[in-house]
């Protein structure tokens, strides 16, 4: 005879397959456009495109990607905010999304109540990088640098209100330091001048560090996750020298407000398949990029607080970009 908790495990078992079949059966629009706020060619684009495949065929659906790039990412996500609310038009955006939000004066949309979170495609660490003729060695090292001499060494940053800015000032706050900012036009432009030495620090992506640091001018100190992170076994997380500091960046695909909880679950569904499915993975793995499987209603959850601390960084350090 069955135990009472046996037959409840069984119940509870039934009841998720039976939800996951009938997301799975909820009719999709036959033709979905996915818009990338931001010029073809950047890791946001090329992760569009690489899902866009399988969820056309999982989908039994078109589904094409438009860039509408501009304003930092705002144009394109109006767009969306203001598309039909029946799953047609959906975003594909990352952390920027979120730091824009908290340092704009004005948006022409709500990050909050304009979307619809649907699923976070993955997430993963940035790093702390100096330049390789350095004597520093360990995060540790670089926090005692910039400790002993308050307003003098450099970091720099793709410009003001970037993730890396918001993140490099988050390193101040946990590690009572105070490095400052050389903001520049991309992050390109900085990384060649943290090689030649003209800037000291920063936090950024691997793939936009890689050559360098492959070529020997740049050398990786820690990853700014909340723990040491697989991609990058030999860092250890910048909170061993700043004590609570965590950061991570993330790529979702979000729809308009509104958009039905039935047609955001099945492409939750089916979006957190493909991101754990070979196609993607030779595609997230170079920046160190992890599937992060969760519910449509945990990913808006996480956009939610994200901001909130994004924005209580911008107001303490009067950030407000340009």
């Amino acid at each position: 005879m069955r135990s009472p908790a046996l037959r409840i495990a069984l119940c509870l078992f039934a009841a998720a397959g039976l939800a996951a079949s009938a997301a799975a059966q909820v009719a999709v629009p036959k033709t979905i456009r996915i818009v990338v706020p931001f010029s073809a060619g950047g890791s946001n684009d090329v992760i569009a495109r690489a899902i866009a495949v399988p969820l056309a065929r999982r989908l039994d659906a078109t589904v094409i990607v438009e860039n509408k790039a501009g304003a930092a990412g705002v144009l394109g996500s109006d767009y969306v905010a203001k598309s039909p609310r029946d799953g047609s038009v959906l975003l594909v955006t990352s952390s920027s999304f979120l730091t824009a939000a908290a340092t704009q004066k004005q948006l022409p949309y709500d990050p909050i109540a304009g979307f619809a979170p649907v699923a976070m495609i993955g997430k993963g660490p940035m790093l702390l990088v100096v330049p390789a003729t350095t004597s520093w060695k360990t995060p540790a090292d670089l926090i005692e640098a910039a400790r002993a001499k308050p307003g003098v060494l450099n970091y720099g940053t793709a410009g003001v209100g970037s993730i890396a800015h918001l993140t490099s000032e988050m390193l101040d706050d946990a590690a009572k330091i105070k490095m400052i900012h050389v903001p520049y036009k991309g992050a390109a432009n900085a990384v060649v001048d943290l090689a030649g030495g003209q800037i000291q620090a920063m936090i950024s992506n691997y793939s936009t560090v890689a050559p360098l640091l492959k070529g020997g001018k740049l050398r990786a100190l820690a990853v700014t996750s909340a723990a040491a992170h697989p991609a990058f076994p030999e860092l250890p997380p910048l909170s061993v020298a700043a004590p609570g500091f965590a950061a991570t960046i993330w790529v979702g695909v979000f729809a308009p407000a509104g958009t039905p909880a039935a047609i955001v679950d099945r492409l939750n569904q089916e979006i957190n398949v493909i991101a754990a499915s070979p196609e993607l993975t030779p595609l997230l793995e170079p920046d160190g990029t992890l599937p992060e499987a969760i519910s449509a209603a945990t990913f808006a959850s996480r956009i939610k607080d994200e901001l909130g601390q994004w924005k209580q960084i911008a107001a303490d350090h009067k950030i407000v970009a340009e």
